[in-house]
């Protein structure tokens, strides 16, 4: 925040100093020093001869926020821990859809089992819809699979996800950002403690241990399990609401309802829609999950975060109950986007691989056996 003198002249406030405008390395960290400590001095002094209180400065939002990081470390401070985003965001996805598809198979398995005449209904649907081609084993798998079942697929394809790739690559990911903030000197920005995140995995690993990169673990267990069997169910529903619309309009146009599928923008409009409820109902166990990730564990120091209730009990004393849904607001600005353009992409090259049918040798062998 910056310091306001308490003068009222316009001479004596400070600004803030954007990127393009920071101090020369020649000058000494200790004039630098010195100066910021006699003004912050003199506007101590000066706001308590005046009686007045120290100011409280007000959250800027995700827009202001963006913007004075911009003006004060450049545009490219927005992509700050990119290397673990990307790192972990690729195997996570690969993850999240093999897992829900074997999970909702298994568990449709199970529960046709248990419902006369429930399996031959299922397979039939899921053989007609993937030997009509265009995308019709997606089409169909999505009506023929009951909530429940979509539910606990997506739960256990989030737990999956959460322990093999989700954890550890966000404890780097949150390593590599908290050491940086916005009033550092850029000269010590060539002596960061964690540079990537394989450097920053091996050295939280050496130096804390192997569990280390598994702090917060159980949160994100069930934020990611949460999130997914709310993404999953809500896509899969409001995804079977639309194609009986579009083949109910279709048969009333004379048209073949066979080969009925979602267009491009719908499937963007439905994930960027199902992936924003997670979020709002998990938030707390996000921001419990970022700081027992982010401190760090010092030899005979107990934690200040030490489990999921205990954190929460704590945030919800020292900042208020609102505390627990701090980053809503850029969170869902994150993650729509992103569920939206992977819901597309996923139902487009499902469409392509049943088209050219990519993956009919697995049936083949599946139907030998």
């Amino acid at each position: 925040a910056s310091v306001v003198s308490g003068s009222g002249s316009s001479s004596g406030a400070m600004h803030d100093v954007g990127w393009k405008q920071r101090l020369p390395p020649t000058t000494s960290a200790a004039a630098t020093s010195s100066a910021t400590s006699t003004v912050i001095k003199s506007s101590s002094s000066t706001a308590a001869a005046s009686g007045s209180s120290p100011t409280v400065v007000a959250t800027l939002g995700p827009f202001g926020t963006a913007r004075r990081i911009i003006q004060r470390e450049g545009p490219l401070a927005l992509y700050k821990g990119l290397t673990a985003v990307y790192t972990g965001i690729v195997p996570k996805m690969a993850i999240r859809f093999v897992s829900f598809e074997y999970y909702r198979d298994v568990l449709g398995g199970w529960y046709s089992s248990f419902n006369s005449g429930g399996g031959p209904a299922v397979v039939a649907a899921t053989t007609a819809g993937g030997s009509a081609g265009g995308g019709g084993a997606a089409t169909t798998t999505a009506t023929a699979h009951p909530p429940q079942v979509t539910f606990l697929a997506g739960l256990l394809s989030g737990l999956t996800e959460a322990i093999l790739v989700v954890t550890p690559a966000e404890v780097c990911k949150i390593r590599m950002q908290s050491q940086y903030h916005s009033l550092m000197d850029p000269t010590q920005k060539t002596h960061m403690k964690y540079k990537n995140v394989v450097q920053t995995a091996a050295l939280v690993v050496k130096e804390e241990g192997l569990g280390a990169l598994y702090k917060g673990v159980v949160p994100t267990m069930l934020r990611q399990g949460c999130n997914q069997a709310v993404n999953f169910t809500a896509y899969n529903w409001s995804k079977k609401k639309v194609l009986a619309w579009k083949k109910e309009r279709a048969a009333a146009e004379g048209r073949t309802t066979g080969d009925v599928t979602l267009d491009h923008w719908q499937s963007l409009l439905l994930g960027g829609v199902s992936g924003g409820m997670g979020p709002l109902v998990n938030n707390p166990l996000d921001v419990v999950k970022t700081r027992m990730q982010k401190q760090v564990i010092r030899e005979g120091a107990e934690p200040k975060y030490k489990s999921l209730m205990q954190s929460c009990v704590v945030i919800a004393k020292e900042e208020g109950t609102l505390a627990l849904w701090k980053g809503i607001t850029p969170r869902l600005m994150r993650i729509m986007p992103g569920q939206a353009i992977t819901f597309m992409t996923y139902e487009a090259v499902s469409k392509q691989m049943e088209k050219y049918a990519i993956f009919d040798w697995q049936n083949n062998e599946c139907n030998k056996k």
